[in-house]
């Protein structure tokens, strides 16, 4: 069975910042799935500056190292998972950011969003960052995993520990990205050529 490249990518920068937990346990997860290479791309770790390159980046005229690495990781997967705080009742700011480096490298691939936050679990955060993934080609998935006071499912060792109805949103999700991750791959691989 082919292989497909996942990217969770997990989108809180701030210090002391908990969500590291939730996509920590995702990438363990989905191993029962034997369908991916899961690579986890921290945002925090990458640390992009605030979109800096001179060109539009459907140009792909890029001038910077860290453009040119973002847009290689970008590139490189089938299929995303955005790991996603509420801030303010919308995405973090540097969700946007990443996304606005790039553009073809997001094209015609599926994302799944697993938010997480207080009594909303990021709800309102994920509704907004499908409105910007759309306009980047990514298609976001119906199915999502909305997990509210997460911080109360965190163990004393800094682990996140779901529970059965996160376990079933989990497994209803991850049905569809592997659907999708194959169909849009057929679709970029033979389709669009």
């Amino acid at each position: 069975m082919e292989k497909y490249n996942l990217k969770v990518i997990v989108t809180s920068t701030r210090n002391g910042r908990q969500g590291i937990a939730v996509a920590n346990w995702f990438a363990e997860k989905v191993k029962e799935h034997n369908a991916f290479n899961t690579e986890i791309l921290d945002l925090k770790e990458i640390a992009l500056p605030m979109l800096d390159e001179p060109h539009h980046p459907r140009l792909k005229n890029y001038q910077y190292e860290h453009t040119k690495a973002w847009s290689k990781k970008i590139e490189e997967a089938d299929a995303f998972v955005f790991v996603i705080p509420e801030y303010n009742y919308g995405l973090p700011p540097s969700l946007v950011n990443a996304i606005d480096y790039l553009f073809s490298e997001w094209n015609y691939k599926p994302a799944a969003l697993v938010s997480y936050g207080g009594i909303s679990g990021g709800l309102r955060s994920a509704q907004m960052s499908k409105l910007i993934l759309t306009t980047v080609k990514v298609f976001p998935l119906t199915e999502a995993i909305s997990i509210p006071f997460f911080a109360k499912q965190i163990n004393e060792e800094g682990v996140f520990i779901a529970n059965p109805l996160i376990d079933k949103s989990y497994n209803e999700m991850m049905d569809e990205l592997i659907k999708w991750t194959k169909g849009l791959k057929y679709m970029r691989d033979n389709l669009l050529k």
